[in-house]
């Protein structure tokens, strides 16, 4: 260990330093940098790329026993010991497991009823939208992702993103979608009871812009069953295998999924396997 510390560093620190501050010989040292590897050193760099290829091959998931296992079944012969060493000598670890998703604790004012009640088809753009959140995991903490989409075309017309899931999170997701198009005109909003949607902040921002309010029941999920598609295949196309640093980067790969993929240009078999912004713009909307 101290001659490979030597080696490593020698760039940096003179040998006959290094040497004397390890209190090894630079004889010792030179002859140990021209010994041939030893049968042990050829074993671990071989079973090494092994442990490191299950690793990496089951999405970075697996820790030391699942490891070991792999490679019993590939027939090599070696200790659960053994594969753990190897794996810290690599920096290799095994995804956390995720903390439970938060807890809506917010308090609900004003619930209304299921006016959508499963209606998933629009004769023309701004006629219903439907909205939600969902969270995405990152080594700084949960990232909420919010949007809104208009059901004529599948399109995401308003999204917002923030470390809290506050009634700012989906207002800031609405606010995007009026201003992109236009102030609505006998427009349906849905959504689940959410404390969020429910809030004083939100409804207030509804009622001035004459948006009729709709929710789905309590507990059931199939009466926003578009919005749980879209962020279905948010995170089986895009984000369902990744681990994210920051929250930044979390951010940058939803945006680029929904602007610069999903609405331009991944084909719904609901719209005849157009992309939102072609189909509108094949019904003259965009």
């Amino acid at each position: 260990m101290r001659f490979a510390f030597i080696a490593k560093h020698r760039g940096i620190w003179p040998v006959a330093w290094m040497c004397g501050a390890l209190g090894v010989s630079r004889s010792g040292f030179h002859a140990w940098l021209t010994r041939a590897p030893s049968q042990r050193a050829h074993d671990d760099e071989v079973i090494g790329a092994r442990v490191s290829a299950s690793h990496v091959g089951s999405y970075r998931t697996y820790g030391a026993r699942r490891v070991w296992h792999d490679l019993l079944a590939e027939g090599i012969s070696c200790g659960l010991h053994r594969v753990e060493r190897l794996m810290q000598a690599q920096g290799l670890r095994a995804r956390p497991r995720r903390r439970g998703l938060p807890k809506d604790q917010g308090e609900r004012s004003v619930i209304a009823g299921n006016v959508l009640d499963r209606q998933f088809t629009a004769d023309r753009p701004n006629q219903k939208w439907v909205a939600d959140f969902t969270y995405i995991w990152t080594a700084e903490g949960w990232l909420y992702v919010a949007a809104v989409i208009d059901l004529f075309s599948r399109r995401v017309v308003g999204w917002s993103m923030s470390d809290t899931m506050t009634a700012q999170l989906v207002t800031d997701a609405l606010i995007m979608a009026i201003w992109r198009r236009g102030k609505p005109d006998a427009l349906l909003h849905h959504s689940d009871q959410g404390s969020q949607y429910t809030s004083e902040q939100f409804q207030r921002l509804m009622a001035d812009n004459g948006v009729t309010c709709s929710m789905s029941r309590s507990g059931n999920v199939w009466d926003n069953a578009a919005m749980e598609s879209f962020f279905s295949s948010l995170k089986t196309e895009r984000i369902g295998k990744k681990v994210y640093r920051t929250r930044a980067q979390a951010k940058a790969d939803v945006l680029g999924y929904v602007e610069c993929f999903y609405n331009p240009t991944r084909r719904h078999s609901t719209l005849g396997y157009r992309s939102p912004i072609d189909f509108e713009r094949e019904a003259g909307v965009a």
